[in-house]
């Protein structure tokens, strides 16, 4: 059998004044709907990754709805992980070559994953490109399956997409961030955008006092009193921590007592983790004032708490990026963000909120330094942020929309056109009541939006999200 990764508990109730009212009513109305239904949630590693993090708050809420729901991981060899993150750069478009070998090593594991996966269920969740295959090698049953992919696929490396392309027919839907995410060629006819979200209870996010922040990290040999900016993400090229360091390094020209953490996390199904660790180390040239943790050497979720609670400024330099649920978690904590302009990083920040989107060293360096400089108005933006994380990005958002779209599934027709006009066509969230909304009057019809860069994304190229196209208004989403 796969192998079963153990979960606590968590209450519906317990988001209650912290989420937004309707959202959670919402959900404890789907939760009646699919009482009793068994679903599976499957991906590669338990610990060390965004995808990881939110199974370990979503299982407990879908049981705690009524739901029987069990989070599963695969398991491989070194050859298969390495094929794996080989395929995951690829989809983000990097240039690569599935040799033979490589391939046999990703079939080999999948096909003994498959037949590790025995247990029957009514809908089966597979996450990213690890265990994608196990649907064409098992059979799917009387499941529904859905795939699940947190990564940028919209241009993707033609070899590498053709080769998992073709395990990734037969599943009843597809599920990505974005729109823009959807590759070219997809197997799959219902697809659905849902944008992740982030736990405000789990440990990396809940409640914690700045005197118990400031002893953490003293704990771990952090100034707690001196000026911190953070990154905190998987070390990975992507993410481009060595371009962070360059622009610490244009800001301490002006803030000479700033200190730098590079916080990371190495996962099961990341060997390439240790060598841009390695490059980072040789960058940083022993500057006492740059600091490198890893979960491996005791930096886990309180400490990212803390980190992200008393950095002056969070860092999201991404070159290509899923989402970085990174940065609503600095945003929920009340802290600016300077984050590249990239995958889901703008939906979380749209309309200036939050801090600051950057595309070079130069544009990083002056965002901070204006954020340092400036602390009411800093302070100002992530509020808005805050805010703005709470009406979209938090765990039980998230719920309403994979749940509506089991539902639908399970009845086997499409959501009726009503709940679609409560959402926006471009980013795919259901709105509810939020506090701001933009519309837009198009073609004799009212649109809304969760911002206004949604309804300038829209206004640009209106026909991508409205129907005659695998488009967000016309793919079938939740209620």
């Amino acid at each position: 059998m796969l192998q079963a990764v153990d979960v606590g508990r968590l209450s519906l109730s317990a988001y209650r004044g912290i989420a937004p009212e309707e959202t959670l009513d919402q959900l404890r109305t789907l939760g009646r709907d699919l009482t009793g239904a068994r679903v599976l949630h499957v991906n590669a590693t338990p610990y060390g990754g965004g995808v990881s993090e939110l199974l370990r708050s979503e299982v407990p809420l879908l049981n705690d709805l009524g739901l029987v729901a069990d989070w599963k991981v695969i398991t491989g060899d070194d050859a298969f992980f390495k094929v794996t993150k080989l395929i995951h750069n690829a989809l983000q478009g990097a240039p690569t070559h599935l040799t033979a070998a490589r391939r046999a090593a990703y079939e080999l594991s999948a096909r003994r994953n498959a037949e590790a996966m025995q247990e029957d269920y009514d809908f089966v969740f597979i996450h990213d490109p690890q265990p994608a295959a196990i649907l064409r090698l098992r059979g799917k049953g009387s499941a529904r399956w859905i795939w699940r992919c947190h990564i940028d696929t919209s241009s993707p490396n033609p070899e590498v997409w053709a080769f998992l392309r073709d395990f990734l027919s037969g599943y009843d839907a597809a599920v990505f961030t974005m729109p823009e995410f959807v590759p070219p060629g997809l197997p799959v006819d219902r697809v659905a955008v849902i944008p992740p979200a982030i736990d405000p209870l789990s440990p990396k996010n809940m409640n914690l006092s700045q005197a118990a922040a400031r002893r953490v990290l003293n704990w771990i040999g952090i100034d707690p009193y001196a000026t911190l900016i953070t990154q905190v993400s998987r070390f990975d090229p992507w993410k481009d921590p060595l371009g962070v360091i360059a622009a610490y390094r244009l800001v301490r020209e002006e803030v000479p007592n700033l200190q730098l953490a590079l916080v990371g996390s190495m996962a099961l199904d990341d060997p390439e983790g240790w060598s841009v660790y390695q490059k980072i180390d040789e960058a940083r040239e022993s500057d006492p004032q740059i600091h490198v943790f890893t979960n491996l050497t005791g930096v886990g979720n309180i400490e990212v708490n803390a980190f992200q609670r008393m950095s002056q400024v969070v860092v999201q330099k991404s070159i290509r990026e899923g989402f970085g649920l990174v940065v609503s978690e600095a945003l929920w904590k009340g802290t600016p963000v300077v984050a590249g302009l990239a995958g889901g990083i703008p939906l979380q920040m749209a309309d200036g909120v939050g801090g600051a989107l950057v595309t070079d060293v130069q544009g990083c360096a002056e965002a901070i330094l204006a954020l340092l400089a400036d602390k009411p108005a800093a302070s100002v933006v992530a509020a808005r942020g805050r805010e703005r994380v709470r009406q979209h990005f938090l765990l039980p958002r998230l719920l309403v929309d994979e749940l509506g779209l089991v539902r639908e599934l399970s009845k086997g027709r499409p959501v009726p056109q009503a709940d679609r006009e409560h959402r926006d066509p471009v980013c795919g969230m259901a709105l509810g009541q939020p506090a701001v909304r933009v519309t837009v009057r198009h073609a004799g019809r009212d649109y809304l939006f969760c911002s206004d860069y949604c309804r300038q994304r829209f206004l640009a190229f209106p026909a991508r999200y409205l129907a005659g196209g695998r488009s967000a208004a016309a793919m079938p989403l939740s209620v």
